[in-house]
């Protein structure tokens, strides 16, 4: 019985025991959070951040445009008659020279029209022949002599229009070219107007564009520029502007500038379009790295790096911005050369709450921030 009460009494003083330390535990738990992970504790350590810092940078003063890639020179090749083709003599994509025949239309009636023209010039060459000695000979008088040899002039015309007509059954290249997609075959007919091919001469690209007449005072022939294609991401074509209209649109008042580019390759295809930027210029200006920036409507803002009791802060300022080019945002206004920023990850950072820059893992875009700062 007695040892009955003991156990009884020694598994009340454990149970006892183990409710005091989940108490103790739990107090002491609460005090550590307040103390060192707290938001607002003395010394607390904020959200880990990139850093960049706001300082000068060159910026290109640019007029940009859109506009749309035309061969040097670009026709279609179609037929002047309503006629079969009989041969092709190219291939879809083929380079050919100028007068390199291209397709043979039918020419039934055109030949026998040469037979014909060429019986009718050896007639007359031999009538022609034979007044030509009796006149000599003073048998027959000397003007039918010359009637023939009349005749036997007409008769050459007429055959040399035959051969002509013949030649038209041949369409010829009228340029040195590539020969784009085509369906023509032998046996396929053919209108007036109807496309044959298309020829495309793609040495030189040109670009014709609008542009305001305000800037007629920076335009001039020679004038370099650059364009960016879509189809070649990051790779930029020089050239230059070639000519200027002679006349401003009233409508638009608008003046149109056509622009030349060297196309060795054959890559830019007539119908691409480009994004031609004309230099005005260059400048020096505050910049800050894209990532940087924040927008809301037409607001901008950044988060300054601030020092203060509690260590270091984001202060939300708004900033006045200017043009975008090569990662960066030109800086009018807000901010001081000099200035550190947070870099990156500013959907993660809260106006006046605290964040690290040393230690710990650095924000997403921590290595473009460090090379515009340094820039």
């Amino acid at each position: 019985m007695v040892k009955r009460h003991f156990f009884l009494i020694a598994a009340g003083v454990l149970f006892a025991l183990m409710v005091l330390a989940v108490i103790f535990r739990l107090a002491f738990a609460g005090d550590g959070a307040d103390s060192k992970g707290g938001p607002g504790a003395r010394g607390g350590r904020g959200q880990a951040v990139s850093v960049a810092t706001v300082s000068p940078r060159d910026f290109s003063d640019q007029i940009r445009v859109i506009g749309v890639a035309r061969g040097a020179r670009s026709v279609n090749i179609t037929s002047s008659t309503s006629e079969l083709i009989t041969r092709v003599m190219f291939s879809d994509g083929q380079r050919v020279a100028a007068g390199a025949p291209l397709v043979q239309l039918q020419s039934r009636e055109e030949d026998a029209g040469i037979i014909q023209a060429q019986a009718e010039v050896n007639q007359a060459q031999r009538e022609y022949d034979r007044y030509k000695t009796l006149a000599d000979r003073g048998v027959a008088p000397r003007v039918t002599a010359e009637q023939a040899e009349t005749a036997l002039e007409t008769a050459q015309a007429a055959l040399a229009a035959a051969r002509a007509r013949l030649g038209d059954r041949v369409i010829r290249a009228p340029f040195a070219g590539t020969i784009g997609l085509t369906t023509v075959t032998p046996g396929t007919l053919v209108s007036p107007g109807g496309v044959i091919a298309t020829l495309d001469d793609t040495s030189v690209i040109r670009v014709d564009f609008p542009l305001p007449e305000r800037y007629l005072g920076v335009l001039r022939p020679g004038l370099p520029l650059t364009a960016t294609a879509d189809a070649y991401e990051g790779e930029v074509f020089s050239g230059r502007i070639a000519l200027i209209d002679s006349r401003i649109n009233e409508a638009t008042r608008a003046v149109t500038a056509r622009a030349e580019f060297p196309n060795p390759g054959g890559r830019i295809l007539p119908g691409m379009m480009l994004r031609v930027a004309v230099a005005q210029g260059q400048r020096q200006s505050l910049a800050a790295p894209e990532a940087a920036v924040q927008y809301e409507g037409q607001t901008a803002f950044v988060y300054r790096i601030a020092r203060g009791e509690r260590g270091e802060t984001a202060q939300r300022v708004e900033v006045k911005t200017g043009m975008v080019e090569g990662g960066f945002v030109e800086i009018l206004s807000g901010v001081a050369a000099g200035d550190r920023i947070v870099g990156s990850g500013l959907n993660r950072i809260q106006p006046n709450s605290p964040v690290s820059t040393g230690g710990g893992r650095p924000g997403a875009g921590a290595a473009p921030a460090a090379k515009g700062a340094a820039q």
